[in-house]
């Protein structure tokens, strides 16, 4: 099918649907259809492995599945079957299941370095409970996120850090400050002029560059000397740098860490995780003033915790993590071979670890550009790849990989026409792609 056959009827009429209905046509921003070329954002039908289809028919090697939760690939037997178990066992109690037993014990064992862990459903609320629970513990008002990494929370300490901050007091959004990811200096120097303020420092412990070399550890000294908590949010890096995240890689224990995300492959669940003496301000189990820490009707359902644990025995028993390393590798290395043979090497950028990869589009003077991002988007998915990022499952195999490094070297065949011109207008078809984060729609 060429680029110019390539159409979408029953997407466009389901987006128009979901757009009459639901606000932003998608449940979560990066999934609208802004993030995708005019008239080209596919509407899923199914997906089985590293594959989906919309609803038009099409098939897609698909990256970067649901947001990074899917890293073992859609509808994995695994999973699938530890959720069917629960399913007619009922999904919620008026009290504990025993379930909620097994996953914790599971859980810690997996991620040794925390001493307690408490469920709930999506990141917002595993991050924002991490950040109530500092300022409980240290009385100190101020969060310090890291500058350098794009989302933690859609709760109003963060949301009213962005663009998006209507609706958000600003005596909030000032309370919450930043520091950048790498500079142990800039950050001292944050606390030194916020002192016995900060009640936390947050932040992504890796994302698209490896840690320098004893700054995680400098951080972890400096949380320490100046009384505040260091929260790693390891929503992405959970499972995908290892199996106890990158805490477990790297050495350097947090107080407080979050999960989520590849948790569940997809399911929804995450986790609050820490030391004993912090999680217990949320318990019943010690004297200081109570925490309203985590209290969630649906954090505890079953089948969504028994997916957690089935999620954690394949990444142990089947060396899970070596895998997306490896196929990230091999794709990241077909992704750069098909860019510099087309002259378009010093466009098509792909950054991050193998297991984490990202892709960034450069115009002709070396910046970030949202219209190339559109023609290169264009060209993937017309070559039946949906990829927002080149985020790998353990899914893929060698003909998924070979098939896309196919697909880029097309699409850097039409970016290096686009460069020539210094116009990639001609091959956009419609308006840009848009940034997530912006103040008006």
């Amino acid at each position: 099918m060429s680029i110019e056959e390539f159409d979408l009827p029953r997407s466009r009429q389901a987006n128009e649907r979901l757009h009459a209905m639901v606000p932003g046509g998608a449940h979560t921003y990066a999934k609208g259809d802004d993030q995708y070329p005019e008239n080209l954002a596919p509407v899923i039908s199914h997906g089985r492995g590293a594959h989906v289809w919309d609803v038009d028919g099409n098939r897609y090697i698909e990256y970067g599945s649901g947001l990074r939760s899917v890293s073992l690939g859609h509808a994995h037997p695994r999973v699938t079957e530890a959720v069917r178990r629960e399913l007619d066992r009922g999904s919620n109690f008026v009290r504990p299941s025993i379930v909620e037993v097994e996953a914790a014990e599971r859980f810690l064992a997996t991620v040794p370095t925390a001493q307690m862990v408490k469920f709930a459903k999506n990141g917002s609320d595993a991050t924002t409970a991490a950040v109530r629970l500092a300022r409980a513990a240290t009385g100190r008002p101020r969060v310090a996120v890291c500058a350098d990494h794009p989302f933690f929370s859609v709760d109003d300490w963060f949301i009213g850090t962005t663009p998006m901050s209507a609706g958000v007091p600003a005596a909030t959004g000032d309370l919450t400050v930043a520091f950048p990811y790498g500079d142990l200096a800039a950050t001292e120097e944050l606390l030194v002029r916020y002192r016995d303020e900060v009640a936390c420092l947050i932040l992504e412990p890796a994302t698209h560059a490896e840690p320098p070399p004893g700054y995680l550890a400098g951080l972890r000294e400096l949380a320490d000397r100046h009384g505040c908590v260091l929260v790693f949010d390891e929503m992405i890096t959970g499972f995908r740098w290892s199996e106890a995240g990158a805490q477990g890689l790297y050495g350097v224990v947090p107080d407080l860490s979050t999960f989520g995300k590849a948790l569940g492959n997809g399911f929804a669940v995450s986790a609050l995780a820490g030391r004993r003496d912090l999680m217990e301000r949320g318990g019943l189990r010690h004297s200081g003033d109570r925490v309203f820490l985590l209290s969630t009707t649906h954090g505890a359902e079953t089948h969504a915790l028994a997916a957690a644990m089935a999620v954690q025995t394949t990444y142990t028993e089947e060396g899970v993590s070596a895998r997306l390393h490896a196929l990230g590798e091999r794709l990241a290395a077909g992704v750069r071979e098909a860019a510099t043979s087309m002259g378009v090497g010093d466009h098509v950028v792909v950054r991050g670890r193998a297991s984490n990869l990202v892709f960034a589009t450069l115009d002709e003077n070396g910046q970030p550009s949202q219209p190339y991002r559109t023609l290169f988007l264009r060209r993937l998915l017309a070559g039946g790849v949906l990829a927002p990022s080149f985020v790998v499952s353990s899914a893929l195999d060698d003909d998924d990989i070979d098939r896309t490094v196919d697909v880029v070297a097309e699409a850097c065949a039409v970016y290096r026409k686009a460069l020539d011109a210094a116009d990639p207008t001609p091959w956009m078809a419609g308006r840009a792609v848009k940034p997530v984060f912006r103040r008006l729609a």
